[in-house]
């Protein structure tokens, strides 16, 4: 994931050159290549949310393996330097929870203090897996209101990117 989210970074850093060079330089060519990379980065975009949507309830299984996995790596652990707990840590604070939905939770109580965020003496963590299933029901509105707001803002990048170029091409040259 990693790997991926550097290539994107490396790609968008890219694209942002073409268009401000080709704005400082008013070149034409730039600029149709900015509008072309905008557009192919928007249907990549677009195919992303529609294949997430379609998706989402295998993607939230993946995240729940995902977590099941750094649980069991965080049992496992002597250290306090290891990933898995500070993985397990971050989604028990993140999400309120505590703990899979298997049987680990009833057989190993000892985990909880060190693993889970405190709570009252009589105060109960939902799991893991309930709160990762709520994530992707229930807040599924907010991720599409993030795609929305990213995709007029490159609608309009794009509109004024032809825009530029068009007034290039209709200026008088001395």
């Amino acid at each position: 994931g990693i790997y991926i989210l550097i290539a994107v970074g490396a790609v968008m850093m890219f694209v942002g050159f073409l268009g401000c060079y080709g704005a400082i330089q008013e070149s034409q060519c730039l600029l149709g290549t900015f509008f072309t990379c905008l557009v192919i980065l928007f249907a990549c975009e677009v195919a992303a949310g529609i294949w997430g949507f379609v998706n989402k309830d295998q993607i939230a299984k993946d995240v729940k393996q995902f977590y099941d996995q750094a649980f069991q790596q965080a049992l496992t652990a002597e250290s306090e330097a290891n990933n898995g707990k500070a993985v397990v840590k971050t989604f028990h604070e993140t999400l309120d929870c505590c703990g899979p939905d298997n049987g680990i939770a009833a057989i190993t109580p000892l985990w909880r203090a060190d693993l889970c965020p405190k709570k009252e003496l009589f105060e109960f963590h939902t799991n893991c897996h309930r709160k990762i299933d709520e994530l992707f029901s229930g807040k599924l509105y907010l991720i599409g209101i993030a795609a929305i707001v990213v995709a007029v803002i490159m609608i309009f990048e794009m509109i004024l990117s032809m825009v530029l170029c068009c007034g290039i091409r209709n200026s008088s040259v001395y």
